[in-house]
């Protein structure tokens, strides 16, 4: 009988400490049809493909353990580009962090995306999606890298070896903050205000400061705030501010101004500056984005953007899309691209 009470008590305490944690599997595949200017129609895709591991764990007194590891594929090929050679890219590639949660908020280590770059998304109209057709990846950010000193192939708005701070939601206010290390990371070389025999920072150059990334945002239901600013690991910095507004439930206009400052590795012609406008409408089981931008570089063409886009919900986690973009710079580049976005 007190082997019964026993086993029994053993398995209460094993399933009370399971329950206090769990993993979470999920992801995107994502893939259609682009056709750009001068281009043959290639398979390719929206948004990243992912997949991706998120875990919790219950700590008590209200503190937390979390990690979350995210892979990066190609639906198109099914391969993962971690391998070696010109463009070895790590692994958990979308980000690889682990830390704690309590009333102090969030700290994580690791890579991920930095504290600008994540929050950067919200007032984009594709959401920060690297499709031609968004902003995210040049306007949004006046062309601007968080990572130029790391391999050939990497995302480039994440910090590797870095600290990651997000303070609760205090009334809608919230600062995220991001902090890297100095550490070297399989960079190329880049010449900057050197030559291309003695370059400004030689191949896995260790950065000339500490990397780091500031946002700080206002949330109400009908309207929000962001400002935010970067300095990379070339000290090249970046910053913006942003905003969103819902004058009806289904309409969200949104606003965004960036200015990058390259001086530390250029001797002229080192500002870029770039604002983007943009918005999306739901009706019925649809969404229609929208967005115009523009990038003003120093001594360089001008770029302007113009995208329209329409996604239709098949589900709540699969939905069909079509974007068309026109991007004219030195050249001009029509894009079209379809295909089906589906999150698990």
């Amino acid at each position: 009988m007190k082997k019964s009470l026993l086993a029994l008590a053993m398995m209460g305490a094993f399933s009370g400490a399971y329950a206090q944690s769990s993993v979470t599997i999920y992801g995107t595949v994502d893939a259609g049809l682009l056709k750009q200017t001068g281009t043959t129609t290639q398979v390719s895709k929206r948004d990243n493909n992912k997949l991706g591991f998120r875990g919790v764990e219950d700590l008590g007194s209200g503190l937390k353990a979390l990690f979350q590891l995210e892979i990066r594929y190609e639906s198109d090929t099914g391969t993962i580009e971690n391998t070696s050679g010109a463009n070895s890219r790590p692994l958990f590639q979308g980000q690889s962090r682990v830390g704690l949660q309590g009333d102090f908020g969030t700290i994580r280590f690791g890579r991920g995306l930095t504290a600008y770059q994540e929050t950067s998304t919200g007032y984009e109209p594709w959401s920060g999606m690297p499709t031609p057709a968004g902003f995210q990846t040049d306007l949004h950010v006046a062309g601007y890298t968080s990572d130029p000193l790391s391999q050939v192939g990497n995302s480039r708005n994440r910090f590797s070896n870095a600290v990651f701070y997000n303070t609760p939601v205090y009334n809608g206010f919230q600062l995220n903050v991001t902090v890297a290390a100095k550490e070297a990371n399989n960079s190329p070389a880049i010449i900057g205000r050197g030559t291309a025999l003695a370059p400004q920072y030689p191949a896995n150059a260790v950065p000339s400061a500490n990397p780091y990334s500031v946002s700080a945002t206002y949330t109400a239901p009908s309207f929000s705030l962001m400002a935010g600013g970067e300095r990379n690991a070339v000290e090249t910095k970046l910053w913006s501010v942003a905003a969103w507004v819902k004058p009806i439930a289904d309409l969200k206009l949104m606003a965004s101004y960036q200015h990058q400052d390259e001086g530390h590795t250029k001797a002229v012609n080192d500002t870029t500056k770039a604002w983007v406008v943009g918005a999306n409408y739901t009706v019925g089981m649809g969404k229609i984005l929208a967005g115009y931008g523009r990038k003003e570089p120093d001594g360089l063409p001008k770029t302007k953007q113009f995208s329209l886009g329409y996604e239709h919900n098949l589900s709540a986690r699969t939905y069909l899309y079509i974007d068309a973009s026109n991007k004219k710079a030195a050249t001009k580049v029509n894009t079209f691209s379809l295909g089906v976005h589906h999150n698990f």
